[in-house]
């Protein structure tokens, strides 16, 4: 079992597509060694992987050591945990079965490691959702892979920042296919869920959620649909029943152009547009794709493969970054735990990290 720092959580990522940019923002965001002041970096990959993706980045001066077993973690840099050894053939930008391989690879290992309590939090970089399918992935996303891998009952697709926290009832599902998932067992479960995440990940006491409409002007009183009248208003009024303060169901366009998410700690979207084109658009800073839900803590950025930029060294991984600020935080709210830092005299917390860099940053160069 691997020795844990009280201050520093052991904080594991996933390489994703051997072909994408995952790798790329590893090497870059782990580069800089003052993060090592935070958490402790558990690599899920492959030496030569790395080492394809280091020669393009010749301005990062990434370092790591060989952790050839859980026992073997050095809390002072990054750890490699080698994930396979066979010669992988790595072709920046090109979508083949080559790179679905090895990211399932990285994932199960990670994901193995991260249910034994090896680490404390996982962050994964993107997965193409085409090339990873196989006999023993069958899943549309990293969403209902975790679900299914900690055998939990419910969670959420959570996309987080600064301003605004979005969650989805319906994922990675085609439009076409979205209105029979509009059940009130369905919408009730996931608020409950987000009800409890709120709470125990986030620290707020009351959250206070909005439940978006499916149909457009919520539907005009059952003129232009009536899944509001019929399951959306009573799953609310049922989830009020058992302590979960929500509200709606709002019309979605009105509800993001009037700025109402501002006065709500959470949103409830019906279908993956709904949700994710308003906070990509509207998010302020880097947002963070959250699976609430699930006993263990797992983080990524809010995009995906990015193939047109692979292997091009221009990769952007301020969400990279954001993503491992909010896994640490997350774990830190969740053990009742804060970081310290330099000054013994000050705490705090993971959310405010980035600030932290970034004044050392200034101050360095000055």
């Amino acid at each position: 079992m691997i020795v844990h720092n009280e201050n520093k959580p052991l904080i594991g990522f996933t390489c994703g597509d051997i072909n994408g940019i995952g790798t790329e923002l590893i090497i870059k965001t782990l580069s800089d060694s003052r993060m090592m002041e935070f958490f402790t970096p558990v690599v899920f990959a492959n030496n030569k992987l790395i080492n394809f993706y280091r020669k393009s980045l010749p301005d990062h001066n990434f370092a790591f050591s060989n952790a050839k077993d859980s026992s073997r973690i050095s809390h002072k840099q990054v750890n490699l945990f080698n994930c396979w050894e066979e010669e992988a053939v790595i072709t920046p930008g090109q979508l083949n079965d080559t790179g679905g391989k090895y990211a399932a690879i990285s994932l199960t290992t990670a994901t193995e490691a991260l249910k034994a309590g090896k680490i404390e939090g996982l962050v994964t970089a993107p997965i193409h959702k085409k090339n990873i399918q196989s006999a023993s992935f069958q899943f549309t996303g990293h969403t209902p892979y975790f679900k299914s891998f900690f055998e939990a009952k419910e969670v959420a697709m959570m996309m987080i920042a600064q301003n605004m926290r979005v969650a989805l009832l319906t994922e990675h599902v085609p439009l076409k296919d979205v209105a029979p998932y509009i059940s009130r067992e369905n919408i009730l479960s996931k608020l409950q869920v987000m009800n409890q995440s709120l709470k125990k990940d986030f620290g707020i006491n009351k959250p206070k959620i909005a439940v978006l409409a499916l149909n457009p002007h919520a539907g005009d009183e059952g003129l232009i649909g009536k899944e509001e009248i019929e399951i959306i208003k009573p799953a609310i009024q049922e989830a009020k029943k058992r302590d979960v303060f929500c509200f709606g169901p709002y019309s979605a366009d009105a509800f993001f152009a009037r700025g109402q998410y501002e006065k709500f700690d959470a949103v409830l979207a019906m279908y993956h547009d709904q949700g994710l084109i308003p906070f990509k658009s509207l998010a302020l800073g880097e947002g963070v794709n959250y699976t609430a839900g699930l006993s263990a803590v797992r983080t990524s950025p809010d995009h995906g493969v990015a193939f047109d930029i692979a292997g091009k060294g221009i990769a952007d991984e301020s969400s990279f970054r954001e993503a491992i600020y909010q896994c640490i935080d997350i774990i830190n709210m969740r053990m009742e735990r804060t970081l310290q830092f330099s000054n013994p005299l000050k705490k705090m917390s993971a959310a405010v990290v980035a600030n932290a860099v970034d004044e050392k940053l200034s101050l360095d160069e000055n």
